[in-house]
């Protein structure tokens, strides 16, 4: 399945064609990125001019959801209209229809360059524009690379006056670039609810406990799993999930429940689980009174980035906002790159960043670059030609 609408380039064309940005600042190789510049161009330099293809293992982007609204952000507030005369501008969120899709798709065709083959993206969208914007990552990803599409409970319900629904929840894309991807099977803690609800029962010592069959669908004729266990064979059509020796062992523990008709049952205790799987739909709340327009709970990006990332991995945000992605990155180990074009957004990411505590910078700092306006660098020919270098406006 493609989307087709007017204006959409040749994808090898965007590849070969975009000119990387000229971005000035100490580049540490190890170091953190904090960048402030087109992130088109920047994306495309991070590939030709900074050797990262291939090396980023993940990426979360929340990007304008074509909104046609200009968020502002005030002395004490963040608002989605410009209410006073010092109110400045964070970001224009003016992008629609053909012209949005293909804004988008542009940069996720370069960021798909820079992604590992152990690499995953997360997409954050709204459900007005968000069923088109998938099919986009269909296109580019594999649909068979496609992961979950996540719903996040965004705020409490709301009266409105529009014929229709309320609207609590927006959308969160997941998709890996290869089958091989990096995942830290993510669980959430059982609550008491849960534990009743689940471990209904209780040994001779109060500790909560379930059952599982200890049998699996297939048949095994010739195998171990197929033999006697206590003198018993495993139903026809299926086997034993183990040797019948470790069957053995596991009863003389105690850890097998027979029933009053003689079928063996495996315990599950309660206190042994690490939680249960965590599923697709999230409630992580926007802040009530955030820093900068649209800035994201914390404990989402911590979620996203444990689950589908390793320590020293290197994380990275192209709409990178108030940095939420890059203090996440940073309070779990992950080495982060952040891109924002908006000078509102680099000053309130600055200041997060600085307010972390020392203690978790003791190994690391990050390198601060800006995209050179033409006006204000113009390379010699050949400077330019040996580095492949572009002038490209903000």
């Amino acid at each position: 399945m493609e989307l087709n609408y007017k204006g959409k380039k040749d994808i090898n064309d965007i590849v070969n064609n975009t000119p990387p940005a000229f971005l000035e600042g100490i580049w540490n190789e190890s170091s953190n990125k904090l960048i402030k510049g087109n992130n088109l161009h920047t994306l495309k330099a991070l590939i030709t001019n900074y050797n990262l293809k291939g090396k980023i293992d993940l990426i979360y982007i929340d990007p304008p959801f074509s909104t046609n609204t200009v968020f502002t952000i005030g002395e004490e507030r963040v608002s989605t209209i410009s209410s006073k005369k010092d109110d400045e501008i964070a970001y224009s969120d003016n992008l629609k229809g053909n012209e949005f899709l293909e804004f988008l798709r542009e940069r996720l065709i370069l960021a798909r360059e820079l992604m590992s083959d152990k690499s995953s993206i997360y997409l954050h969208i709204d459900y007005k524009i968000g069923h088109y914007v998938k099919i986009i990552m269909d296109e580019i990803f594999g649909v068979e690379n496609f992961r979950n599409d996540i719903t996040r409970i965004k705020c409490n319900p709301k009266n409105f006056d529009r014929k229709a629904y309320g609207n609590i929840k927006d959308l969160i894309l997941f998709y890996s670039k290869t089958k091989d991807l990096i995942w830290n099977d993510p669980k959430t803690i059982f609550t008491e609810d849960d534990i009743n609800r689940l471990f209904k029962k209780v040994d001779e010592n109060g500790r909560r406990y379930t059952t599982i069959p200890l049998h699996a669908p297939g048949e095994t004729k010739n195998g171990v799993t197929s033999q006697e266990f206590r003198g018993i064979k495993p139903p026809a059509g299926r086997h034993w999930r183990c040797d019948p020796k470790i069957l053995e062992e596991l009863d003389l523990q105690g850890l097998i429940e027979w029933s009053s008709n003689g079928v063996p049952r495996k315990k599950i205790f309660a206190d042994e689980q690490d939680g249960k799987k965590l599923q697709d739909i999230w409630d992580f709340k926007d802040y009530q009174y955030p820093v900068y327009p649209t800035e994201k709970n914390l404990d989402l990006l911590k979620t996203i980035i444990s689950a589908s990332s390793n320590e020293k991995s290197i994380v990275m945000d192209f709409f990178c906002g108030s940095g939420t992605t890059l203090i996440a990155s940073q309070e779990l180990g992950r080495t982060w790159i952040g891109i924002d074009q908006s000078e509102k957004a680099i000053e309130v990411t600055k200041k997060k960043i600085n307010a972390i505590p020392n203690s978790l910078f003791s190994s690391v700092n990050y390198d601060y670059l800006y995209e050179k306006n033409i006006e204000e660098y113009t390379p010699t020919p050949s400077l330019a030609s040996a580095l492949n270098i572009a002038r490209v406006g903000n």
